[in-house]
């Protein structure tokens, strides 16, 4: 690859690691309060959880959408797009809870998600202008920058959350705000090539490239990492304050979990280079699951925080592992209606999971809330065992004989 191609694709994903530091803090802000604010204003203590369901909602509302701005003007205007989202979040959450206002938080929260669906399209931007054996780690290095919105978000709601009293979390929302216009600066230095006509007129039909057992796999698996950590994650800080501990160790484990989700990045493309992207997906479900059994065997604020960790790194490992699948199945023309289907259908599903966990948390009790995750996580693990020896089959057969 001719070095200024390389220069630049560098100082992308330079700017993609900061701006996923400001905009993970987005999302870090919004679980740490999201479900708390709710309890304080929602009209039913039933739908507390609502505010981040409609962030999840947010999320798969706009994926398809900001898939198709990226393709028609570039990525560079999607992600401006988002960021001015993100900003819209916080000015509208602040208004909310000055207001006292369920409706005008929810409003808040959809904005929320449709900024979070462009900011975890980094990942995928990141790969332009890499080589095809370097993806991993630049997916990876994007999402390491993750491990400063572990520290930015929670902090930021410590810091601020009662700064203005009797109006909990005003400031917090503004500081969120101000976070995404600087992220949008950031974004605003991205250099990357305007998508060519052809880019959106050729390439495999959509429908021959989603019934690979290869992306299928890939999706039931990004569709399972995601929605069982969000499934957990949306119910812990509701569950810590019912069970009587203190807002500030909900908020530290949030921490704690965002850092884990971001940390292994720094690994977790040089792991899929070395152990191939199924092993690392599977090594993600078996964490997720193993988050799931510590939430069962105790309420105690050990026991919280060691699940949210064990729960991130599952996250990521299952996450950038299914997303390096994703890259494998599709072309250079075919990358973002591929993408965009990929992240709709995985935040979709999402949707269904966090509608739910409230319901269950509230209904039923935060261990209701761990056994759930344990079926769907046993049926991707099949999968992705099914999918891999057929693969290996494929290459058997295709081994010419006597070699």
């Amino acid at each position: 690859m001719p070095r200024f191609f390389q220069d630049r694709a560098n100082a992308n994903v330079i700017r993609l690691s900061i701006a996923q530091a400001l905009g993970g803090a987005n999302s870090a802000i919004i679980y740490s309060t999201g479900a708390i604010v709710g309890e304080m204003f929602s009209p039913s203590k039933n739908l507390a959880t609502l505010p981040i369901s409609i962030f999840v909602v947010g999320m798969a509302l706009c994926t398809l959408p900001a898939g198709v701005i990226a393709q028609r003007y570039g990525r560079r205007t999607a992600f401006l797009v988002g960021t001015l989202a993100g900003v819209l979040t916080g000015l509208l959450a602040a208004v909310a809870v000055y207001f006292a206002s369920f409706a005008i938080f929810c409003l808040s929260m959809l904005f929320g998600g449709a900024y979070n669906a462009v900011v975890l399209s980094f990942r995928f931007a990141a790969a332009d202008g890499v080589d095809l054996e370097m993806r991993p780690r630049a997916v990876s290095a994007v999402m390491a920058g993750g491990v400063l919105a572990g520290l930015i978000g929670p902090q930021a709601v410590i810091a601020t959350m009662d700064m203005w009293q009797p109006y909990l979390f005003f400031v917090t929302y503004l500081v969120q705000a101000a976070l995404a216009a600087v992220s949008m600066i950031v974004l605003g230095g991205i250099r990357v090539p305007a998508p060519a006509r052809v880019d959106r007129t050729t390439g495999r039909p959509l429908k021959q490239i989603a019934s690979q057992l290869r992306f299928i796999t890939a999706v039931v698996c990004g569709v399972v990492s995601y929605m069982m950590m969000n499934f957990i994650m949306t119910s812990a800080p509701l569950a810590m304050k019912l069970c009587g501990l203190p807002l500030a160790s909900a908020n530290l484990g949030i921490q704690w979990h965002v850092i884990a989700m971001y940390g292994p990045s720094f690994i977790t493309g040089r792991l899929i280079g070395r152990f191939g992207a199924p092993a690392v997906v599977a090594m993600g479900l078996a964490l997720i699951a193993g988050a799931a059994a510590t939430g069962l065997a105790g309420i105690d604020v050990g026991h919280f925080w060691l699940a949210l960790i064990l729960l991130g790194v599952g996250w990521n490992f299952g996450f950038v592992g299914a997303s390096t699948l994703i890259l494998e199945c599709h072309g250079p023309k075919e990358k973002a209606k591929v993408q965009s289907l990929n992240d709709f259908v995985v935040f979709g599903a999402m949707v269904i999971g966090s509608f739910a966990s409230g319901n269950l948390l509230t209904s039923y009790g935060w261990r209701a809330v761990c056994l759930v995750t344990l079926p769907p996580l046993t049926v991707a693990g099949a999968m992705l065992g099914w999918s891999s020896l057929s693969s290996r089959r494929a290459r058997m057969s295709e081994t010419p004989k006597g070699i």
